[in-house]
């Protein structure tokens, strides 16, 4: 393994009793047949019965557990943050919470890339530095946390490294993506033509441009809102229509 696991451990905040999972963790595919011939080689002249080492297993099915870790707790942590969220707004939260961009951000934090094993012709492409391998790391390391202590222990890693960020910024990074679809939702169930965003203006230099873009819904305009990209406005201007149309909700026949 390359780099100092002490050092990743702190970085952790978590000390494994079974070393051997964390080293599991971070063995890409790409290195299993050189770590299997290096194991093999002392084996050579040995008896037959003392002729084959341990065997060396990549991390694949730490990723796949891990991935199931990663869902639980982060429905968990969603279900005690937002308990207002509709299961809609919930479910979506969740696939932007555990993605494979918030997992890679979560590997990079952590730095585990200098600590992967990667076969040569991988480290010769870059594996390192490569999102999908970094994400799949991260969920591996989780599952390997989770076998060494529990699920209070994989609980505490994901608080540190992916959780804590949005709760910080109180839901705001992972709702985004959800307030178009929340007021999209809201419409559909009473009926209502999906909403349409129009560009009702921009201004300053190319560099740092804002766009102000506003909601209509039925013809009627609902809000609009400022961003510093066309697709950050609507998302505010979303959110501020369906404030609006939640307070005229029991007003509304077609609620």
């Amino acid at each position: 393994m390359t780099g100092d696991r002490d050092l990743l451990e702190k970085r952790l905040g978590y000390h494994f009793l079974q070393p051997e999972l964390l080293k599991r963790a971070l063995t890409h595919s790409s290195s299993i047949p050189e770590l299997r011939a290096a194991s093999a080689a002392p084996f050579a002249g040995a008896p037959i019965e003392n002729s084959l080492p341990n065997p060396i297993h990549d991390n694949e099915q730490l990723e796949f557990l891990g991935d199931a870790v990663l869902d639980m707790l982060a429905s968990e942590y969603l279900l005690s943050a937002f308990p207002d969220w509709s299961e809609g707004q919930l479910s979506k939260s969740r696939a932007r919470l555990v993605n494979a961009r918030s997992l890679e951000v979560g590997a990079r934090r952590l730095k585990l890339g200098e600590h992967l094993r990667l076969g040569r012709g991988e480290e010769k492409t870059g594996g390192r530095n490569k999102p999908a391998i970094l994400a799949d790391a991260l969920e591996a390391v989780v599952a390997a946390v989770y076998l060494d202590g529990g699920l209070e222990a994989a609980r505490g890693l994901l608080s540190r490294i992916l959780f804590e960020q949005a709760l910080e910024e109180r839901g705001e990074r992972i709702a985004d993506s959800d307030r178009k679809s929340a007021l999209q939702e809201f419409l559909q169930a009473r009926g209502r033509s999906p909403a349409e965003y129009r560009l009702a203006g921009a201004s300053g230099p190319d560099h740092r441009k804002m766009f102000v873009i506003e909601v209509w819904v039925h013809g009627e305009r609902m809000a609009s809102a400022e961003g510093s990209s066309k697709k950050e406005a609507e998302q505010r201007a979303a959110h501020t229509a369906l404030v609006r149309l939640e307070e005229l909700s029991p007003k509304d026949p077609a609620g």
